[in-house]
Order: structure tokens, then sequence, then C-alpha cells
């Protein structure tokens, strides 16, 4: 058996609404504010930030499309690009739980919808990445979760079966999708319930 980890809101801190807050506080000076404004920044990850994480758009295309499509002024729309990275911390408890399983001789992979650039400087950043033995970033294969494509991509990259492959994602969509294609995938909420839900498959850290 092999375990997969997601890394925004899994290995990595994801707290846009936050990261709104503290980058734009003249945009949201409240939460509420700022989910209108995660809300239309991101899309759910799908349009304009959706083709950022499959990397077929640039930096200064991002930015320019943001603006046009929301109206905000195309330096907070940099801010908020450029601000992604400090809110991408390693979590930690879940930075233990794959250095734990890794020291038990478990295989370990990721899939991530990254945009390029921000895979680039986790990987240079993070030692523990090293624990992994492969993965797939969205923009190097331009594919992005929860698009079949990316799952069956990196099953045939990990060399197993659709059977072999425990997956942890914090995003439902993203879940069901692994699921559909016959992963055993784990809806992540911390990494105490996903080190239970992993011994309950008989796998221990």
């Amino acid at each position: 058996m092999k375990i997969v980890f997601d890394f925004g809101g899994v290995l990595f801190s994801w707290h846009p609404v936050r990261m709104l807050q503290r980058e734009l506080p003249h945009v949201a000076p409240n939460a509420a504010a700022a989910v209108h404004w995660v809300a239309h920044i991101f899309q759910g990850y799908a349009g304009d930030w959706g083709d950022f994480d499959r990397g077929t758009v640039s930096v200064p295309e991002l930015v320019q499309r943001i603006a046009t499509r929301t109206g905000l002024a195309a330096a907070d729309v940099r801010t908020v690009i450029d601000a992604v990275p400090r809110e991408l911390q390693p979590v930690p408890e879940t930075v233990m739980l794959l250095r734990r399983l890794h020291a038990a001789g478990h295989e370990l992979y990721f899939l991530s919808n990254m945009p390029a650039p921000y895979a680039e400087q986790l990987e240079s950043e993070n030692d523990f990445m090293r624990c992994f033995r492969d993965g797939v970033f969205s923009a190097r294969v331009q594919l992005a979760k929860p698009e079949a494509a990316i799952f069956e991509l990196a099953r045939e990259r990990f060399g197993a079966q659709a059977s072999e492959l425990v997956f942890l994602d914090d995003h439902v969509p993203n879940v069901e999708a692994a699921r559909s294609l016959g992963w055993h995938a784990l809806h992540f909420s911390h990494a105490a319930q996903a080190e239970a839900a992993l011994r309950e498959l008989g796998w221990h850290a």
C-alpha cells in the first residue's frame, strides 16, 4: 500500500480568509468581506485560479484576469498571489505524521494542485520533501484535481493499482473523485484523525 498526501490544508496550512484579512485589510476588513473576496478571487479553485493551478496561465496574466473580472486593483491581486507562499506553512502535526510513516517504511507520495512558482518554493524550503518517493504537482502536468486524468497519471507514475493507494485530502470533491476511481481516500481534517483512520486500515506510523 502507498500513502498519497495532498499539500494545501493537509501538509501545509491554508486559510485564505485569514490571509486576505491580513494582506488586504482595506478590502477585507472583516471575515464576511474576506469570504466574499476569497470566493471571487479563487473561484473554488476553478476558473482563473484553476488555470494557474494547471500551469496554463502566468502570474501577470492571472493578475490581469482577476483584476478585470473582479474590479480589484491589480496591485491588490498581486499582493494576494505573492502572499500565498507565506500562508503555506508546514503543519507540524502532519509533518510529524509524515516523518513517522516514512521511518516505518511506508511508500509516500504526493498529489497536489499547485502553481509552478509555489511548487518550486515548497520543494526548496522543506527538508521533509525527501520523505516522498515521488509526487505530482498539477502545474507540471497541466492537469488538476478533481479531474480523473490527474489521478490516473499519478497512479501510473506511482506504479500502483488504485486499490493500493490511500489518499489524504481536505477537499471533498477530490476525495470523491479518488474514490470513484477505486482509490482509498480519506477526508482529512487534522493529523490525529488521519492517523486514526490509517490505523483502522492497518497502517501504523
